[in-house]
């Protein structure tokens, strides 16, 4: 083990206080078997793909973590702990940085560290980093997002766009001294798994999922996922104060809201019958949820507003290894 890969480990140690790391001292942590289903997921960013290569260390690490745990969200599911995988880059004060951008996503979600593997990256080479999460499901079940059912009402739990145009401003590379645009990059930079609203829900769902390519291809998959069409109504489609000060409420703008990405609310399908216990839901325990569309059996994607149909665009969002 080279010294800065023990260096970096022994950083991890003051992260993995969970007796079930066994101090990251061993090949495998050992994991006291809840009652219940485990809910697994895994996820990996990569340099100059889900993040830029001058966003702050601290921030790459809250993203990990953070969409890593939206797909528990997702679920329903309660984190029960993380493995990670860990590019070595040729800073050492970089990966410093990472670790305490790490422990703070952590114990702000009470998210053990089990383990994990780490690997010393050639000069030149994107840096990556994954993460495997295990979750414990809801005693309800854990939400399929083949569930859906024909006129069934979809649901997104909060402002749609905002990471987009936090890497829109970002790569302006002009300097950023607006409120506004701090809060829409860190919506980019620092995603906020729903963990909260997830578990809340998944008793009253058909379907969730989170929304992490775009709205409009994620209520595609769940529709295709679920042998049904989607209906969307732009204009329902909620934007943030934020995004609308700064880059207007056209059209357009909720088009290019509703395929960029990196949201992580929760898009759900919910019977109609459950439109006012999901309502007082959302209101007694302050969260946002917004109806901005229906599922049914005529198959496809359909968008809408005030004036009426929209063609949809070619590119609903975002696919790795697409040139569309």
């Amino acid at each position: 083990m080279s010294s800065r890969e023990q260096a970096f480990i022994m950083a991890l140690r003051q992260i993995a206080g969970d007796p079930a790391a066994r101090n990251l001292s061993d090949d495998a942590a050992i994991l006291a078997r809840p009652t219940g289903d485990l809910v697994l997921s895994h996820d990996m960013i990569v340099e100059n793909v889900h993040y830029l290569s001058n966003d702050p260390p601290e921030t790459v690490a809250q993203k990990l973590v953070g969409v890593n745990l939206s797909d528990l969200a997702a679920k329903g599911a309660k984190p029960l702990g993380a493995l990670m995988g860990y590019s070595l880059g040729i800073d050492y004060k970089w990966d410093q940085a990472f670790v305490k951008g790490l422990a703070s996503a952590c114990h702000q979600y009470n998210l053990p560290l089990l383990g994990g593997d780490t690997v010393a990256l050639p000069r030149h080479t994107a840096h990556f980093s994954g993460m495997t999460v295990i979750g414990l499901a809801p005693s309800c079940g854990a939400p399929d997002r083949r569930g859906a059912k024909a006129e069934d009402d979809l649901w997104v739990t909060g402002p749609i766009g905002d990471a987009g145009f936090g890497l829109r401003i970002l790569n302006r590379r002009k300097p950023i001294d607006n409120p506004l645009t701090e809060i829409l990059i860190q919506a980019y930079r620092c995603p906020v798994p729903r963990l909260e609203e997830g578990a809340w829900l998944a008793p009253y769902v058909h379907a969730m999922a989170d929304i992490s390519d775009g709205l409009l291809i994620d209520a595609k998959r769940i529709a295709e996922a679920s042998n049904l069409g989607v209906k969307v109504n732009l204009d329902k489609m909620p934007l943030s104060k934020e995004a609308i000060a700064y880059f207007g409420d056209s059209p357009t703008t909720r088009l290019q809201a509703a395929t960029a990405g990196d949201d992580y609310q929760l898009i759900l399908s919910a019977p109609s019958s459950c439109r006012h216990k999901l309502q007082h839901l959302a209101d007694e325990k302050n969260f946002g949820l917004f109806r901005v569309g229906k599922f049914s059996q005529e198959k496809g994607l359909s968008l809408y507003n005030q004036h009426g149909l929209i063609t949809p665009p070619s590119n609903l969002g975002y696919e790795h290894g697409c040139n569309c």
